[in-house]
Formats: C-alpha cells, sequence, structure tokens
C-alpha cells in the first residue's frame, strides 16, 4: 500500500474520491487483506496451493509450465481489480489491510496496474 501511495504523487491533491486498480495480467491478482501479521500473507498462499493445486493432472493448459493454468485460475477468483476510496489525500483502508498483488507463477515477470482517481481537490 505504501508503495502504491508513493508511485502516485497526485493522490495527495484529492480530498475525496475513488481510486481503481487494475491488473494488466492474467496469472496474478489484486486484492485487500490483513497486512499486520505476515502470516496471513503465507496462510492465503498455503489455501490456495491446496484449492488449486500447480501439476493438477486435469489441466491442459500446460505450455508455459505446471503452475501456468493454476495461476489462471487463481486469478480468476481473486480477481484483477480493486475500487478503494480515497480521503484527504490517502487510500481509506482499514487499519489492518493492505493491498496485495499475488503473484501466482514460479516467475511471474514484471506486473504493471494501471490506477485512475476520481474525485475532488
Amino acid at each position: 500500500t505504501r508503495e502504491i501511495m508513493e508511485q502516485l504523487p497526485e493522490l495527495g491533491a484529492f480530498r475525496v474520491g475513488l481510486a481503481h486498480l487494475f491488473l494488466q495480467h492474467t496469472s496474478a491478482s489484486l486484492t485487500v487483506n490483513e497486512n499486520a501479521d505476515p502470516d496471513v500473507r503465507r496462510d492465503m498462499d498455503r489455501q490456495l496451493q491446496e484449492l488449486v493445486p500447480d501439476g493438477a493432472p486435469f489441466y491442459t493448459h500446460v505450455m508455459e509450465g505446471d503452475d501456468d493454468m493454476p495461476a489462471h485460475v487463481k486469478s480468476s477468483l481473486i480477481g484483477v481489480s480493486l475500487l478503494l476510496p480515497i480521503a484527504q489525500g490517502r487510500l481509506k483502508l482499514g487499519t489492518w489491510q493492505g493491498i496485495y498483488l499475488g503473484e501466482h507463477r514460479e516467475r511471474g515477470g514484471s506486473r504493471q496496474i494501471v490506477v485512475t482517481l476520481n474525485g475532488e481537490t
């Protein structure tokens, strides 16, 4: 979350508004979750691996490896966009909330997020 704020100095000009974040990829995701305890991130990863395991024998889309199709499924389950409130030049997240970029490939590469800001300055 702090990284997004640093990358968006324009955010500081908004008194009230909305920030739309859109991830331009099909094998990663965006979500909001607890960001205080790193165990949450580890547990989320373990649960996703349990739900959608890499290398499952029923996947046919495996051209890029055993984690290819599972990454697409995880991306669709979690989603690739967020709509977040802005108040007084900051994203109005809850005390313990943070934005997660879920990388669902072993070697996902760089990721691009398009941010659209709307509101009153």
